[in-house]
């Protein structure tokens, strides 16, 4: 079923922002304690929050091709991902390879579950 891919596509992509998430913290402990550790701290909390919304979003509607989950997580990770394009692959912060893995996730994730609530919805 297409909109059971788009909702297993949607927690792979949530599985590798909660390891981005990680990261994103680890950079942070390097830092001096201070404003800007905070913030990139701040920032890890608030991506790994995406992430396990958008996985348990993909689990209990995705899944059932719900329209609620469907419009919940085409705003999540589309907010999620425009922000990590432009901010940090388009300046060139990451490098393609691998920075695109996410974006694609998403991208497929939305095609897919655009297909099935098309077809099985009309």
């Amino acid at each position: 079923m297409m909109y059971q891919t788009g909702a297993v596509l949607y927690i792979l992509w949530g599985l590798l922002h909660l390891f981005a998430a990680f990261q994103v913290f680890k950079l942070g402990s390097r830092l001096e304690p201070g404003m800007v550790q905070g913030r990139i701290y701040q920032n890890a909390l608030n991506l790994a929050c995406f992430a396990i919304i958008v996985i348990v979003i993909a689990v209990v509607y995705n899944w059932e091709n719900s329209p609620l989950g469907y419009w919940l997580n085409l705003v999540l990770a589309s907010i999620t991902d425009i922000g990590f394009i432009v901010y940090i692959l388009m300046p060139g912060y990451l490098p393609l390879r691998p920075g695109i893995l996410g974006p694609t996730l998403w991208i497929l994730a939305t095609v897919f579950s655009t297909l099935g609530i098309i077809f099985i919805t009309s």
